[in-house]
């Protein structure tokens, strides 16, 4: 047992962190013919500054460990460089691109992409929609409400007494000889009108 566990730790598994089989590297160790499975930064150091890719040496799993506990990534540094690696903010002076387009958000392409629950669309549609012209606010189930009992945003609380009146009558059972097909679009008819009685455009 103690000698499958050894093997073990020799071989670490294909899932072991940070290692690439298969690479056709050997160990860049002198006298190592193991492969170079672990990638360690190149001999110039940290300061290494040549655009594309870093040339990064390779080492076996054993001599990969031996680098990193020698390693010092400010070997090669000036004082200066090393004191502007150190500061709290370094990094993050590189210009960054702006995404605001005059003060506001600008509609995406919708046929760039789906938007089945139409949870973007709204939000563009509703910044586009005529506010009230009393200033009051309308929530999104503030519209929803007003859609489904088929009224303007601007209808004052008279209009909605109405309006709900006028869509009971229409599709109680007793208007209808009985008929109850209609009764899911009397409930829906209730709820919106219960709802904005109660919102704050309309106290």
């Amino acid at each position: 047992m103690a000698r499958e566990d050894d093997k073990k730790r020799e071989k670490p598994s294909p899932r072991f962190h940070g290692r690439i089989e298969g690479s056709g590297r050997a160990c860049e160790e002198a006298g190592c013919d193991a492969p170079g499975e672990f990638r360690a930064p190149p001999a110039e150091g940290s300061s290494y500054g040549a655009e594309g890719p870093r040339p990064y040496r390779w080492f076996c799993l054993e001599h990969v460990r031996a680098f990193n506990t020698r390693y010092n990534f400010f070997t090669g540094m000036s004082a200066e460089e090393i004191h502007a690696q150190q500061r709290p903010y370094a990094g993050w002076e590189r210009e960054t691109r702006a995404f605001a387009h005059s003060g506001a958000d600008v509609p995406p392409k919708w046929a760039d992409f789906t938007d089945p629950l139409d949870a973007i669309g709204a939000r563009f549609r509703r910044a586009a929609e005529p506010a009230r012209a009393d200033g009051r606010p309308l929530s999104e189930q503030d519209r929803r409400s007003l859609k489904v009992l088929g009224l303007a945003a601007d209808v004052d609380r008279r209009g909605l007494r109405v309006r709900y009146a006028e869509l009971v009558r229409k599709y109680h059972p007793d208007r209808n000889g009985g008929d109850r097909s209609f009764e899911a679009k009397l409930q829906d008819v209730i709820a919106a009108y219960t709802q904005l009685k109660g919102a704050a455009a309309f106290v």
